[in-house]
């Protein structure tokens, strides 16, 4: 009687596109485990990803906006939902592995640091002597070390020995500022990777727009008119013009891609949104001060690492540098917990006689 992971395993033989990943050709963890009856590999990886505490921390750090005055813009956790809606939309029109897909797109951003872009920049700058600091890098490093998994036997490991094809998505999720291009040597080597990179493009600028429109940095007229003629007139068929471009253009391909006037049309919106938003000193007023904060953080730890967290020392005892684990703790603070703690250490406390 085969089990419920054969059952799924055999529905993809039979189901899945030629180019897709089934999780029965996975190349395995780097910490061999036995197979478990009921989910594959990859759902196995999406679970821990799940129930890991840097997933749970993205709840409580910024997208683009910091500290916004309102319920409904967007957070990293927000960000991470709708980036993985879109893939397993693709995916599946597609018959790739869903599994897979689903599990690169929710640890994608695991290693953003508080405070979003700022944050990272101003790691990086501290890191800088050392290699600097990427958030797609920190994302593997917290699964591949700094997250710790309680197995069923009751011990603990460091990291969350996924999959390689998991981890291949995850540390080549990013493009930054550059241009989609179809000949990009950084692509995944999955075509599951390949569609998690490509949604988290089509997600950020998507919502990162209706954020800027709500919170009155845009009007909807001023997209420019060449962005509008290829992927609608409104933002509610920006999702549908590009996801159908996808499908369309990556169906029974070996590369996942988009058609030449719809990727140039994102690449432009993309632009448009760093001159009018990511750029804009309205929406970053405070992006000066979140880096001071970062850096003002950074120095105090190096200084007085038997401040930092427990859990930390322990990398430190184990040979990981010291300003590489200060590093790791800042990043993986969200945004009011850093505030809480330079609040504690930085601001004079009032005196009762």
């Amino acid at each position: 009687m085969p089990t419920p992971r054969e059952v799924t395993e055999r529905i993809e033989r039979e189901t899945l596109a030629p180019h897709a990943t089934r999780a029965e050709a996975s190349r395995g963890r780097e910490r061999p485990e036995p197979e478990d009856p009921l989910r594959t590999c990859f759902q196995r990886d999406r679970d821990r990803i799940v129930h890991s505490k840097a997933f749970r921390r993205l709840k409580h750090k910024t997208q683009v906006f910091l500290a916004p005055e309102g319920d409904h813009y967007r957070t990293r956790l927000t960000h991470t939902v709708e980036v993985a809606q879109i893939a397993r939309t693709i995916a599946r029109a597609l018959r790739l592995n869903e599994d897979l897909t689903e599990a690169v797109v929710l640890a994608h951003d695991l290693g953003h640091p508080p405070f979003g872009h700022a944050g990272e920049e101003a790691l990086d700058q501290a890191m800088a002597p050392w290699g600097g600091f990427r958030h797609y890098e920190q994302s593997l490093r917290v699964v591949e070390l700094l997250e710790r998994r309680r197995r069923s036997d009751g011990t603990v490991e460091w990291g969350l020995n996924l999959t390689w094809e998991v981890r291949d998505g995850i540390g080549a999720h990013s493009k930054g500022k550059a241009d989609l291009r179809p000949d990009d040597p950084g692509l995944p080597q999955t075509l599951e990777g390949q569609v998690a990179r490509l949604a988290d493009r089509i997600a950020y600028v998507h919502h990162d727009m209706d954020d800027a429109v709500r919170a009155g940095l845009l009007r909807e007229e001023e997209i420019p008119k060449d962005v509008r003629e290829v992927l609608g007139p409104t933002r509610g068929r920006w999702l549908d013009t590009l996801v159908r471009d996808v499908v369309t253009h990556s169906e029974d391909q070996p590369q996942v891609r988009m058609s030449v006037p719809v990727r140039e049309a994102l690449n432009r919106l993309k632009d448009f949104l760093f001159d009018r938003v990511y750029l804009n000193p309205q929406a970053k007023g405070e992006e000066p001060r979140a880096k001071r904060l970062l850096r003002m953080l950074f120095d105090y730890y190096v200084e007085h690492p038997e401040e930092v967290p427990e859990e930390y020392r322990e990398l430190v005892e184990r040979g990981e540098p010291l300003h590489r684990v200060v590093c790791d703790f800042l990043a993986g603070m969200t945004d009011r917990y850093a505030v809480r703690r330079a609040e504690v250490l930085f601001l004079p406390k009032s005196w009762t006689p």
